[in-house]
C-alpha cells in the first residue's frame, strides 16, 4: 500500500501594503495596478486627493480670493463686456455666492462622483464593446489610483499661488505643463485656449495610469491598445466638446 503523499496549500502571492501601492502607482505602475486588480479598495487614494484639493481650495479663498478670479473672467468675456455696470456687478456678486461654498462642493461631491461617472462609462466601453471581465469596483479603484499624480500638481499649484502676485495666479491652469499656460486668455480664442489647456502633463499622465489599470484588471482579455483606446478616444471627444462649448460662451 503506497503511503499517501500530502500536497502542500498553493502559497498565495503576497499582497502589497497600502504604501508600496501609493508609491507603486508612480514607479511600478504595471505591478501595482496588477495588485490593485486583485484587491480592489479606493478609500486611501480617494482621501488623499480629496484632503489635497480641499486644501488647495482654502488656501486659494484666503491668499488670491474668489472675487478677484471672478473680476477677471468677467474682464475677459466679450459676452460680458456687452453688460452694463449694474449688471456686471450683479453677476459679480452671484458669482460670489455660489463660488465660496461650491469651491468645496465640487471636491467633496463633484470629484468621487465624477471618477464614479468616469469608471461607469470606462466599464460600459471595456465590458460592453470590447468583451473584458472587468467589475465597476476594479475601475474606480483604478481610475482612484490614477489620479494621484494630482496630488503633485496640486502641492506645485500651491507653492506657485505663493510665489505668484496673486493677480497673475490663474485657478483653472496654474502650472505651465499644457500649452495654453503659455497662451494670453484674453486675446486667444477659446477653443484654442481650451483644446491647449487640456493637453496637459499631468493629464495624459494620469490617463495613461487608468489604461494600465484597464489592462491589469482585464487580463488576457483585453489589450493594452484596447484600454488605451478606450480611456483617450473619450476624452478626446470630451476635450473636443468642452471646447466648442467655450468658444460658442465666449
Amino acid at each position: 500500500m503506497t503511503p499517501e503523499v500530502e500536497t502542500a496549500p498553493e502559497a498565495q502571492p503576497k499582497r502589497m501594503s497600502e504604501a508600496s501601492r501609493l508609491v507603486g502607482v508612480f514607479f511600478e505602475p504595471t505591478k501595482t495596478f496588477e495588485d490593485i486588480a486583485e484587491q480592489p479598495g479606493f478609500w486611501v487614494p480617494l482621501i488623499l486627493v480629496l484632503a489635497v484639493a480641499l486644501l488647495y481650495v482654502f488656501l486659494f479663498s484666503q491668499h488670491v480670493g474668489w472675487e478677484r478670479m471672478l473680476r477677471q473672467q468677467i474682464e475677459a468675456s466679450t459676452r460680458v463686456a456687452q453688460l452694463s455696470p449694474e449688471q456686471r456687478d450683479l453677476q459679480l456678486r452671484m458669482g460670489l455666492k455660489f463660488a465660496s461654498v461650491g469651491g468645496y462642493l465640487g471636491v467633496l461631491i463633484g470629484m468621487p462622483v465624477g471618477y464614479l461617472l468616469w469608471a461607469a462609462i470606462l466599464l460600459g466601453i471595456v465590458k460592453g464593446i470590447l468583451s473584458a471581465p472587468l467589475r465597476l469596483k476594479q475601475v474606480y479603484a483604478a481610475v482612484c489610483y490614477a489620479g494621484l499624480p494630482v496630488l503633485l500638481m496640486t502641492l506645485l499649484a500651491i507653492a506657485v499661488m505663493y510665489l505668484k502676485p496673486p493677480d497673475d495666479f490663474n485657478l483653472q491652469n496654474p502650472l505651465v505643463f499644457n500649452p495654453g499656460a503659455l497662451m494670453d486668455k484674453t486675446t486667444t480664442s477659446k477653443f484654442i485656449y481650451s483644446i491647449a489647456s487640456a493637453l496637459d502633463g499631468f493629464r495624459i499622465w494620469t490617463l495613461i495610469l487608468v489604461g494600465i489599470g484597464l489592462k491589469a484588471a482585464g487580463g488576457r482579455k483585453l489589450s493594452m491598445g484596447g484600454a488605451m483606446g478606450a480611456v483617450f478616444v473619450p476624452w478626446a471627444l470630451w476635450t473636443l466638446v468642452a471646447a466648442l462649448i467655450a468658444g460658442l460662451l465666449s
